[in-house]
């Protein structure tokens, strides 16, 4: 029995559930756009689909378990992220699946996995007796199970909302890859007292598939958060042998995440030295503000709303387990130099925490919080279409002089899908605006649609009407055009001072085969990054070579490519 009254009070009426088909369009507009159309961009999407191409070409297993690339390593210690990528491309490119397409494929399942998988985290967390509303003299309170449905939908929504998922959680990279096998672990610890096998099953995949995505010690203290959630008095489980059995599982898992860290050398230390500037704690509070916006204000009124159950977390489930779950890469962000992409995996259990603030909210907050919204949202839809209508038409002249300036060379395509998406993701949001703003019944969910539905409606346009000018922008592929047209079709070329973002982009955009300077293979033409020239003639004899050219990015003056060209006999 909860010792402290609940601050959620909720009716019948207001935990009625979210129309599913809303809900399935609104994760389709979300998850669909940044997957397809668009080039891999730099620097960690290209790199690793870099060593996911690379093991495409390995000739035994024991490359699979060190990929590499011309001699370079990932130093994140991840395995399982580039496996899924080059398995995808194994089984769809014969089917006419350009490879950076059938890369992302299990990426896009992932982030779909991931948004499943906080769903029901949050139901099983909101069925506790703990998280449920007031009950009423007369009765007229929320069902238990339509309250945990309601309260699932806007957790989902939260996850949407923040800012911090849209780009990361679009990337083939493996903080995806930690993000979705963290989100079920985070399911299966939430599920683990009322139901047996599928916490299990999450459990059995997730924990693993952390430690096989670079995050071995994070799997190691989730699973130590939930032997330690077991073994405290009055855990559920109640029924001895169940906890018995929750706790040997637990500690199976634990022995295998440890024998495959140390048996694959996947441990990384990644400790940071402490910050000491006032600029580098600035810059922190920055990301916290914007990568984790708008949950952050919904957890913190949730903690105050909440603030007398939280002196009783072991009984409180609903606030302990997410609490605990958001502290592990909270505290990695602050410890690590991994910055956003270790912030990316609290973001589940930070949208289980703003969705408890929704129970709490009087009419005037939610009122509030919807004429916010609507006019952000609004406000960055108009700028995105004026922006895309100068990058089109030269018109208005100063977004199209700036575009031009960011841009130099950028030369738009009207593309008939894209501005037909675009148009009908506009025209949803603002009936969705509209529908929201006007008189209706109160739903507990309904706070967060609005956020939900802009940001999934803003990152619709920026991945349809800007992608050509963020492709120009944030790609290799430009350049690597420029790069061709001096050396041609090419049989080899060798690199120097290279990054392994720009040794993919030169393997995938140009074509070449790739081999370092000071390689043993000798190839008619040379790149040499800007900032290794230095050293280049430790490497190489200047006299068998001659610059032909230097080719730069064209929205980036530091990285910059010396194309020299073989004289001397090879």
């Amino acid at each position: 029995m909860n010792p402290k009254p609940s601050p959620a009070i909720v009716t019948q009426e207001a935990a009625r559930r979210l129309p599913r088909w809303a809900l399935l369009l609104l994760c389709i507009a979300y998850v669909i756009p940044g997957y397809v159309g668009r080039e891999p961009w730099k620097n960690a999407d290209i790199a690793s689909f870099g060593y996911m191409l690379a093991l495409l070409d390995a000739s035994s297993w024991r490359e699979w378990l060190q990929p590499s690339m011309m001699g370079l390593v990932p130093d994140n210690g991840a395995l399982l992220p580039y496996w899924l990528g080059a398995w995808a491309m194994q089984a769809l490119m014969p089917l006419g699946l350009a490879p950076e397409i059938a890369a992302r494929v299990p990426y896009l399942l992932m982030l779909a996995g991931t948004l499943v998988a906080t769903w029901y985290a949050v139901y099983h967390l909101a069925r506790d007796p703990s998280a449920q509303p007031v009950a009423f003299a007369f009765g007229g309170e929320a069902e238990p199970v339509d309250y945990a449905r309601a309260l699932a939908d806007g957790s989902l929504l939260a996850l949407v909302a923040t800012l911090g998922l849209a780009q990361f959680s679009h990337e083939t990279t493996p903080a995806l890859a930690q993000l979705f096998f963290g989100t079920l672990v985070f399911y299966g610890l939430a599920a683990l007292p009322t139901r047996p096998l599928a916490p299990f099953i999450a459990l059995l995949v997730g924990l693993p598939g952390l430690t096989l995505s670079g995050a071995p010690a994070m799997a190691m203290i989730y699973a130590g958060l939930g032997l330690l959630a077991l073994a405290l008095p009055g855990a559920a489980p109640a029924h001895g042998a169940a906890r018995l059995r929750a706790l040997l599982q637990l500690l199976a898992l634990v022995g295998l995440c440890l024998a495959l860290a140390l048996a694959l050398d996947l441990f990384r230390w990644r400790i940071a030295p402490w910050r000491t500037s006032g600029a580098e704690w600035s810059s922190l509070a920055r990301l916290f503000l914007w990568f984790t916006w708008p949950a952050w204000p919904f957890v913190l009124w949730t903690l105050w709303r909440w603030r007398r159950q939280l002196l009783s977390l072991r009984q409180q489930r609903h606030l302990g387990l997410p609490l605990a779950i958001a502290s592990v890469p909270l505290l990695g962000t602050l410890l690590t130099l991994a910055g956003d992409r270790a912030l990316l995996l609290a973001l589940p259990a930070l949208a289980a925490l703003a969705a408890l603030a929704l129970p709490t909210f009087s009419r005037s907050v939610s009122a509030l919080i919807d004429w916010f919204t609507v006019l952000f949202f609004t406000g960055w839809t108009l700028v995105i279409w004026v922006v895309w209508v100068a990058m089109e038409t030269g018109v208005p002249a100063k977004p199209a002089a700036n575009v031009a300036r960011l841009a130099p060379g950028f030369d738009p395509v009207f593309q008939w899908p894209a501005f037909v998406a675009a148009l009908l993701g506009t025209l949803a949001w603002f009936a969705l605006a509209r529908w929201r703003t006007g008189r209706h019944r109160t739903a507990l969910w309904k706070s967060m649609v609005l956020p939900a539905a802009g940001t999934a409606s803003c990152w619709l346009l920026l991945m349809t009407l800007w992608l050509p000018a963020l492709d120009y922008g944030r790609s290799y592929a430009p350049q690597m055009r420029e790069v061709r047209a001096l050396i041609g079709d090419a049989s080899c070329v060798e690199v120097h001072g290279l990054t392994e973002a720009q040794v993919a982009a030169v393997r995938f955009h140009g074509g070449w085969l790739t081999v370092p300077a000071r390689g043993p293979v000798a190839c008619p033409w040379l790149l040499v990054d800007v900032d290794a020239q230095s050293s280049l003639t430790a490497s190489v004899s200047m006299t068998d070579w001659r610059e032909v050219g230097q080719v730069r990015r064209p929205t980036d003056r530091n990285e910059t490519l010396y194309v020299l060209r073989r004289v001397g006999r090879p």
